[in-house]
């Protein structure tokens, strides 16, 4: 009996030593501190709060969606160093994610679901957890599933560099929120940019084979890539308020570094037509394919089970 009792207690401590006493790290539901806590964050004069939660979520979805994919690239990677390069990308663009999800809930609370009276669930998890999939406003290139290791990194190029040049304009936000989160982010997805432009520039070169692959990943994202050169009227409007970034404004730039990455890949543009809006509608407006639906059933299972869960 003392022999177990002794166990407990090193396995105890071995506990204590992981939390230091301090359990604000565990996310979901306990002391998990607000991750823009001591920050103000009063939407700039003249700013709708209704449309800076509508541009928070548009970039904040881009961000958790594509976590998501690169997620489940965990254990499945080509090979170790891959799998955790993967894996710290999705995590740097989950934690993208949170700031924005919760700057979108502080600016507009209408955008939080109801929950259960009593659920620990803090406002970025709910907006991640509770919503249906035609109330998320990632775009649809996101959402598709991840294919093989060349249509990943092929979608990480378009992905990241787009975003990186909103996000540079985005450093001079009006909302200074979102000003800092872009500021954080823009490191981060320069080496997203790198890596994936150095992928597929290897694959090209490589073999027959990786290079048959990286033509057929080009091929598979591109129709959808076009969906993130489009101007929303939220986005025209906080850019004209000096709160936003304009896609179209960003085409041309982003257009340059793609013909530098291809080029050096000794690879040309896919011969593929942009898909466009649906019936007018894309997933910026929450129009989205049947894969989105299915992604948010497996991530969202455990929240929606357990709305009152403590983790």
């Amino acid at each position: 009996m003392n022999h177990v009792a002794d166990h407990d207690a090193d396995h105890e401590s071995v506990y204590d030593g992981l939390l230091g006493g301090d359990d604000s790290q565990w996310a979901f539901g306990t002391s998990f501190e607000d991750p823009l806590a001591g920050v103000d964050t009063t939407v700039p004069a003249g700013v709708d709060h209704a449309a800076l939660a509508t541009y928070c979520l548009m970039l904040g979805d881009d961000a958790l969606i594509a976590s998501h994919r690169l997620s489940e690239w965990c254990s499945r990677a080509p090979d170790l160093e891959d799998d955790i390069a993967l894996a710290n990308i999705a995590l740097d663009l989950l934690g993208q994610a949170r700031l924005l999800l919760a700057r979108a809930a502080a600016a507009d609370p209408a955008v939080v679901p109801a929950l259960p009276e009593g659920s620990p669930v803090p406002p970025e998890d709910a907006v991640a957890f509770f919503r249906s999939p035609g109330e998320f406003r990632n775009v649809r290139l996101l959402e598709q599933p991840n294919g093989d290791f060349a249509v990943t990194v092929a979608r990480l190029l378009l992905f990241s560099t787009w975003r990186l040049a909103v996000m540079q304009r985005l450093v001079d936000s009006r909302d200074t929120v979102v000003a800092a989160i872009a500021a954080k982010a823009v490191k981060e997805i320069a080496y997203h940019r790198d890596y994936a432009a150095r992928w597929v520039v290897t694959l090209a070169r490589g073999t027959d084979e990786s290079r048959r692959r990286v033509v057929a990943g080009l091929a598979t994202v591109w129709p959808l890539r076009w969906e993130l050169d489009l101007d929303h009227p939220v986005e025209a409007t906080l850019t004209e308020d000096g709160v936003a970034a304009l896609p179209s404004a960003v085409a041309a730039e982003v257009d340059v570094v793609l013909d530098q990455v291809l080029g050096v890949a000794g690879l040309d543009l896919p011969p593929v037509k942009r898909v466009g809006p649906h019936g007018g509608q894309t997933g910026r407006d929450g129009d989205h394919t049947e894969q989105l639906g299915r992604l948010l059933g497996e991530m969202q299972v455990v929240a929606r089970e357990h709305p009152r869960g403590r983790w």
